[in-house]
C-alpha cells in the first residue's frame, strides 16, 4: 500500500487548507486512514481518522469543530479539511493506513505511512 499526501502550504491564521491522502496498491487490506502531525522536537500526534467501510470518524480534541475528515472510496482518497487554523497547527502532516478493525489513535497500529505534507500557519 502506498499513500500520497498533498495539499499542505502556507496560510495565515484563521485560514483553511484541505489535505488529501490518496492510496494505491493493495488498498483493500486497509480499514482505517488516519492523519497525524509532527513538529521538530515533539512526538507524533494523532489528528483524526476514518474507517473506509462506514465512514466512522475519530478526532483528537484540538481538531474537533475545526477539522473534518472525509473519504471518497471511489478515488481511494481521504481528505482533511482544516479550518480556523492556528499557528500551533504548524506541522508536517502524515496520513497512514491501518489494518485494524477499530479506529486507533496510536500510530504504532498504522502499518503504512505517506511521506508527509508541510502545513505552515503564520500569525
Amino acid at each position: 500500500v502506498q499513500l500520497q499526501a498533498s495539499g499542505g502550504g502556507l496560510v495565515q491564521a484563521g485560514g483553511s487548507l484541505n489535505l488529501s491522502c490518496t492510496a494505491s496498491g493493495r488498498t483493500g487490506i486497509t480499514n482505517i486512514i488516519g492523519w497525524f502531525r509532527q513538529t521538530p522536537g515533539k512526538e507524533r500526534e494523532f489528528v483524526a481518522a476514518i474507517r473506509w467501510i462506514d465512514g466512522d470518524t475519530l478526532y483528537k480534541d484540538f481538531a474537533k469543530g475545526r477539522f473534518t475528515i472525509s473519504r471518497d472510496s471511489a478515488k481511494d482518497t481521504v481528505y482533511l479539511e482544516m479550518n480556523s487554523l492556528k499557528p500551533e497547527d504548524t506541522a508536517v502532516y502524515y496520513c497512514a493506513a491501518s489494518q485494524m478493525g477499530f479506529i486507533a489513535r496510536n500510530g504504532a497500529l498504522y502499518r503504512y505511512w505517506g511521506q508527509g505534507t508541510l502545513v505552515t500557519v503564520s500569525s
